[in-house]
């Protein structure tokens, strides 16, 4: 007997144990043997589409691979999540494996359709011996999409949900039979952890941890832009992608396979733009996407990633939330006309109203047309200040038609999209003075904008820094950690007589912190507070917040101080490039350390370019009866 035949006789047994769960041996062994030599003369399972569909990522340490996804179901091979040659052979030994297609269960033909599109393009089924299955469920859904294009929608940040802080990418089917008009009507692919969980500091720290399972699901596209637009506030931004047909059906038909399957959902990593961009990238063998995010992936940065792929994305379309419009609105009313929207709205005054009659055309129709949206708004939104606010949308809606003039919609893109903001991760390297010592300092963060940072592509008044660390380097030769904070967020969210929302602060790390016995040690120093903003013109905002503030060492009086009290500051940008902040903190003792430290700062920040920057920040801080000044000058570089 030839070597041959040893080897197809080995390799039957081998499939023989593979299969032996299903209680079914292959219709056809000699075939299926003959399908995995040629699989292992093309080098199949080392090829990147392969280790696409299955997701597979190098071993951080040991060698070899593993796949991200950890539902078994995923896998055909025992060790098919750290084996690709092994999952590959045990693909092709589960599609002879005939199965009666049930609400529960399928065919693995029909359960990894991509897989099998992949090995039949480079094997070449024949089909007399390996016949096709039906997949009738698959066929029906495939059906309904009906997927002509792709296009990326990126939702902006909403600070007060801890699973949106960075913003939201989602991914769009766009049909055949569809235009822009009622592009609403198609369906969305969406990532997200599957989780009940209203608690958001719970959410957070789950979501750090792996606690939650990642799951994929189809939404259609009207559900989430209610979600967003309306009931969060939040703008998106639409990247159409320039995908071929053949390459839109390979991220369809993954997009099936992936439906039953789970993840273990990381906050910063394996998050919803991460799986979106291994999703995407089956479309091409050659395009890579997901590489440079394996440590964190933030959804600014993914967009960003789309971009710098030449011919990838097609167009961008902004689609503004309604409180956005709402706001472009009243900036272009007067304060008179104003009070008459409200009015209109809150049924204070009728559509008959005299102060309405005496307006120009145009006029009073910009009034109704605001009227007419903050009604909608507050609907979506589930206030119920005004009965029957369905029928008040429609008199005011008639109201306008009645007017003879084109519609009054102000001009709401911001310029600037997600994609062209600067850099999420920052350096910077700067030298000062801090109580009459000189410094160098590096300050690092990994992410991802804070109030002085140019807000070009960033919702404005809003600051997320994650993992902020100084370094300083003292003339005498002394080098120390100066701050290393883990969570500093800000919400500056401007109050109107249309919008009353509150603003927060909340931070979290350590510090140096002067104490009573002299000594300048790195305390644990948490601060958070509430308050309100206002818009004072365009290039202003003020705030005002009362805070709470714990240091805890045990170089403190009983070991920790706590003090309350307030802050107040002032955002101002006398040009286009550049910004000014100025705060002020004050706090009285209530525990521990009898102390009323205090806080006055300003800090400077000057545009060179998009991720170029000088900062300048001048301070002057009270603690333990003892006033010390401090300045310095830093080179910012944003990537």
């Amino acid at each position: 007997m030839t070597a041959g035949f040893f080897f197809v006789l080995r390799l039957l047994s081998v499939l023989a144990a593979l299969l032996a769960p299903a209680a079914v041996l292959a219709a056809d062994p000699a075939y299926l043997a003959e399908l995995v030599a040629r699989s292992r003369e093309q080098r199949l399972a080392e090829r990147p589409e392969w280790h696409k569909l299955v997701h597979y990522v190098p071993n951080v340490i040991a060698p070899g691979v593993h796949s991200l996804v950890d539902s078994p179901g995923f896998f055909n091979a025992p060790d098919g999540k750290t084996d690709p040659r092994a999952e590959l052979e045990a693909t092709l030994a589960q599609f002879f494996v005939p199965v009666e297609e049930t609400a529960e269960r399928q065919e693995a033909q029909c359960t990894f359709v991509a897989r099998r599109e992949w090995l039949d393009e480079k094997l070449g089924f024949d089909a007399g011996r390996l016949p096709r299955a039906a997949c009738r469920r698959y066929a029906e859904w495939h059906e309904a999409l009906n997927a002509k294009s792709l296009t990326v929608v990126f939702a902006s940040a909403y600070v007060n949900n801890p699973s949106s802080m960075y913003g939201h990418t989602l991914l769009r089917v766009d049909a055949a039979d569809q235009t822009e008009r009622t592009r609403l009507l198609a369906y969305t692919v969406n990532f997200a952890a599957n989780t009940n969980e209203t608690n958001g500091l719970v959410f957070a720290a789950k979501g750090l941890l792996g606690g939650y399972p990642g799951t994929y699901s189809i939404l259609p596209y009207y559900i989430k832009v209610r979600e967003y637009n309306d009931m969060e506030n939040r703008d998106l931004w639409e990247y159409q992608l320039d995908l071929k047909p053949e390459e839109v059906e390979r991220v369809v038909r993954h997009t099936w396979e992936l439906l039953s399957a789970y993840y273990q959902y990381f906050f910063f990593d394996e998050n919803c733009s991460y799986h979106l961009l291994r999703l995407l990238q089956v479309a091409q063998p050659e395009l890579d996407l997901a590489s440079p995010f394996r440590w964190w992936a933030l959804p600014s940065d993914t967009v960003r990633e789309l971009t710098r792929h030449p011919g990838l994305v097609a167009n961008v379309v902004y689609r503004p939330a309604n409180a956005t419009i709402i706001g472009a609105r009243l900036r272009a009313l007067s304060a008179p006309e104003r009070r008459i929207a409200k009015e209109l709205s809150l049924r204070m005054a009728g559509i008959d109203d005299a102060r309405l009659a005496a307006l120009a055309p145009e006029r009073a129709a910009a009034v109704l047309e605001t009227g007419h949206d903050y009604v909608n708004y507050r609907r979506a939104t589930g206030e119920k200040d005004v009965p029957d606010p369905g029928v008040l949308a429609r008199e005011l809606l008639i109201a306008r038609s009645r007017l003879d003039v084109p519609g009054q919609a102000p001009r709401t893109n911001p310029g600037t999209r997600p994609d062209q903001g600067h850099g999420s991760a920052r350096i910077g390297i700067g030298a000062g003075r801090d109580a009459g010592r000189s410094f160098q300092e590096l300050d690092m963060r990994a992410s991802y904008h804070d109030l002085v940072d140019d807000d070009a592509g960033y919702v404005r008044g809003a600051q997320i820094q994650f993992f902020r660390t100084a370094l300083r380097h003292y003339d005498n030769g002394r080098a120390r950690i100066e701050r290393f904070t883990p969570l500093d967020m800000m919400s500056l969210a401007p109050r109107s007589d249309f919008f009353q929302p509150m603003s927060w602060r909340i931070s979290a790390g350590w510090r140096r912190s002067r104490v009573e016995n002299g000594s300048e040690p790195l305390a644990l120093d948490v601060n958070g507070g509430v308050g309100a903003a206002w818009e004072l013109g365009e290039r202003a905002l003020a705030y005002a917040l009362g805070e709470g503030s714990t240091r805890v060492h045990h170089d403190l009086r009983s070991g920790i101080s706590i003090g309350a009290g307030g802050r107040v500051g002032a955002l101002y940008d006398p040009a286009p490039r550049w910004r000014v902040h100025a705060y002020a903190q004050v706090l009285a003792p209530v525990l521990g350390e009898r102390d009323s430290p205090r806080a006055f700062g300003l800090e400077q920040r000057l545009s060179l370019k998009r991720d170029v920057a000088l900062r300048l920040d001048l301070s002057r801080r009270r603690e333990s009866r003892i006033e010390r000044n401090a300045a310095s000058l830093s080179l910012l570089l944003y990537f």
